[in-house]
């Protein structure tokens, strides 16, 4: 049976889930061969932190017989929490990053098709989060430190996407018609590579067109309603 398991958990996921939970909740339920984080009412309610690929699987056997709530939480405020080799905080500082509702893409780029299944919702927890760091000689990428948990400190808002309609909610306003994935960056402000991200995204679920090539690239547009 495929699970995370309680020992295995970490602080941000047992804390969602535990925002998550209401009274009658059935708390790391066996269904299927899988073990689901909450099931309420009928429905499957299953928190993904990332790697939306580890669990591909996990939604191909679970959503025809069921209904999916897919949590993903997206940081708008973080707290970078640096600890020595004893466990004590050294530092703390506000990260400049802020998440926006297109970083989805990153992670649904694993499986944008399913946004078509009449039994799947994907819902962003937007977030404040700690993210703890401990020294580590191997960490050339943040100067001696890696990432050792992330911490929710709040949950923000939630946001639901049931339909591939709904990922239109991701573009930014004022893009042309049609677009390339060089405006929707510029429109998005993040990099070109999370712009084709999420381009891959609405065209696989049927959410935009292509519209031919120019100089830059392929083109997008919105369907006619």
């Amino acid at each position: 049976m495929t699970a995370i398991g309680s020992l295995n958990e970490k602080p941000l996921h047992a804390a969602l889930k535990e925002w998550y939970r209401r009274d009658g909740d059935l708390v790391e339920e066996p269904v299927s061969g899988f073990v689901v984080d909450l099931v309420r009412d009928g429905e499957l309610i299953e928190i993904q932190t990332r790697g939306f690929s580890a669990i591909r699987r996990k939604m191909d056997v679970l959503l025809d017989p069921h209904s999916v709530r897919l949590v993903y939480p997206i940081a708008v405020s973080k707290w970078i929490v640096k600890r020595d080799n004893t466990g004590a905080e050294v530092s703390r500082k506000r990260s400049p990053k802020r998440g926006i509702a297109a970083d989805l893409c990153a992670e649904l780029v694993s499986f944008p098709s399913l946004l078509s299944h009449p039994h799947f919702t994907i819902e962003v927890a937007f977030i404040e989060e700690e993210e703890v760091w401990r020294p580590d000689q191997k960490g050339w990428r943040r100067s001696g430190f890696v990432i050792e948990e992330r911490r929710l400190v709040q949950v923000v808002e939630t946001v639901e996407f049931n339909s591939p309609a709904d990922l239109l909610r991701l573009l930014p306003p004022g893009l042309p018609d049609p677009f390339d994935t060089a405006e929707l960056a510029d429109g998005l402000g993040r990099s070109r590579h999370l712009a084709r991200e999420v381009a891959y995204c609405l065209r696989v679920s049927g959410a935009v067109q292509t519209a031919g090539r120019d100089r830059r690239g392929v083109l997008y547009r919105v369907p006619a309603p």
